[in-house]
């Protein structure tokens, strides 16, 4: 039916009609929000090419997560800062290590008020800043595997509710899964980055994990996007590998792949809205060109809408709060 019988603003001159028919929802419960830890006390450090966030020490980390909990923001991603590294990122082999440490002191002090995921890769380790074990200037495969799956026992033993490998070596999904199934941690999830794109929108966390690269890039494991189905593979293994769910990274610029994951496969997705789009949006929200938080509402809305079933995201304090109040 046309026009003048169909009118279409009919659903939109009143605000309450407009939220009545409103069909994509945001919640605080979707939201996941990314913390770097580093070592030493009482450390609370902006980080400069990420404005408004922080590398907290442990003890900083702990009021941090109160401030999360009163927003009711319950889930977090630890990213370490170590200034220890070595050729291979076994130096993270350790109860020691800084992420370690840091879920024992969070499930010590909340319990099971916050859920900790950890991000489980080599680059914040190695004194190359790549995600593994160099051989000939090459990521080495199954090495970097092996040394992947000791760190994420430590991490199940340390309490971490979630493990999120995001180093896109082929196989470790299902390599992960078989150790901490062997050393007794079945119920412990995973969700790889089974999508994440070799993109020039992750420069500014690079900063934030001091692991720029000494040389060469990450194209040999991370993917290229001038490929439109490369992504289907990618999923497909690490279900049959025994993932829980999976993380979609970039978020915003793959919206398209988001959707065509929720269409064809029953699985959770995570968004995650990276440390460019954040840096984009801070910085002309500086300028007065734009809103910083109505733009980041609009950027979440739209990765939910594409498929996603939570977001990754360095505005989830701010978001939080907006919704809280609405």
């Amino acid at each position: 039916m046309n026009y003048p019988n169909s009118r279409l603003r009919r659903l939109r001159h009143n605000p309450n009609i407009r939220k009545l028919v409103e069909d994509i929802d945001l919640k605080t419960s979707d939201l996941i929000y990314p913390i770097f830890v580093c070592e030493g006390e009482n450390v609370k450090k902006e980080i400069g090419s990420l404005p408004g966030q922080y590398r907290y020490s442990i003890d900083n980390l702990l009021i941090l997560t109160e401030e999360l909990i009163s927003v009711d923001i319950k889930s977090v991603l630890l990213f370490g800062v170590s200034d220890n590294k070595d050729d291979n990122g076994k130096i993270a082999c350790s109860h020691q290590s800084i992420i370690p440490k840091a879920v024992k002191k969070i499930k010590e002090k909340h319990n099971n008020d916050i859920l900790v995921i950890a991000d489980l890769c080599n680059c914040s380790y190695t004194s190359h800043g790549h995600c593994g074990t160099l051989i000939d200037g090459d990521v080495d495969n199954d090495a970097t595997i092996e040394t992947l799956c000791k760190q994420g026992v430590i991490l199940a033993e340390s309490g971490v509710d979630i493990i999120a490998p995001s180093d896109m070596m082929d196989g470790r999904t299902g390599e992960i899964r078989k150790e901490l199934d062997k050393n007794g941690f079945h119920k412990i999830p995973i969700f790889p980055y089974s999508v994440k794109y070799a993109s020039s929108f992750y420069g500014p966390f690079r900063g934030a994990v001091s692991n720029s690269l000494d040389e060469g890039d990450r194209k040999t494991h991370q993917m290229s996007f001038k490929n439109s189905s490369e992504y289907l593979r990618e999923i497909e293994q690490d279900i049959n590998e025994g993932c829980d769910a999976v993380i979609i990274k970039p978020a915003l610029s793959y919206l398209d792949i988001i959707s065509k994951v929720k269409d064809r496969f029953s699985i959770p997705i995570i968004g995650y809205c990276v440390s460019g789009v954040y840096s984009m949006v801070k910085s002309a929200s500086r300028e007065n060109l734009i809103d910083e938080i109505d733009t980041t509402m609009e950027i979440l809305f739209s990765i939910k809408r594409a498929g996603a079933t939570a977001i990754i995201t360095y505005n989830a304090i701010e978001i939080a709060k907006k919704l809280n109040k609405e």
